[in-house]
């Protein structure tokens, strides 16, 4: 039985793991925010940067890249890749992923996605949200062993600009962003 795997932030250009089939499409009920702190990849526990994770929105789409994995070999491979990758991120959800924005059917469903919680407790990570301008600063300065936080956010407003989403939220970051840098 196949694996399905749904990313919304740099797995929409980056897998790191072997897969069948790379589709575009999107799960409903969240919306795609800067919340999560990265401490491991775009940022430092000193300094951490700021990742996207999910948070619930009655009537929204989050849209991004479901994987399908199928051989079993594949499947542990993936999941070994995934829980380091994401290891920050807390909660581990299945949701139906959808293709067709005219559909109430999904196009697969049990589809795994990684979320960082609101829950201080369980994910210590989150930071929740901020004015626009001070996230565009943490983001403008962050840098970790991934490299630098802009550049993750540049990456992602790329990769959803390649799949013909518009995400207001990613966008108007990378606007300020830019406004940082040109100021120096």
């Amino acid at each position: 039985m196949a694996m399905w795997v749904f990313g919304y932030g740099s797995l929409i250009w980056k897998s790191g793991f072997p897969h069948d089939e790379r589709v575009v499409g999107f799960i409903k009920d969240y919306r795609r925010v800067f919340y999560q702190g990265s401490t491991d990849h775009r940022g430092t526990p000193e300094f951490p940067g700021r990742t996207v994770t999910l948070e619930p929105a009655k009537g929204e789409k989050c849209w991004g890249a479901a994987y399908k994995i199928t051989s079993k070999e594949d499947q542990h491979i993936a999941l070994e890749h995934l829980e380091v990758r994401e290891k920050q991120y807390d909660k581990k959800v299945y949701v139906d992923f959808f293709t067709d924005p005219d559909s109430s059917t999904p196009a697969v469903s049990n589809v795994l996605v990684y979320i960082g919680s609101a829950d201080k407790k369980l994910n210590v990570n989150y930071l929740g949200p901020a004015p626009l301008q001070e996230i565009a600063a943490q983001i403008a300065a962050a840098t970790g062993p991934s490299g630098p936080n802009r550049e993750y956010l540049f990456k992602l407003e790329n990769a959803l600009k390649q799949i013909g989403c518009e995400d207001n939220h990613v966008s108007d970051l990378a606007n300020e962003v830019r406004q940082i840098i040109s100021r120096g």
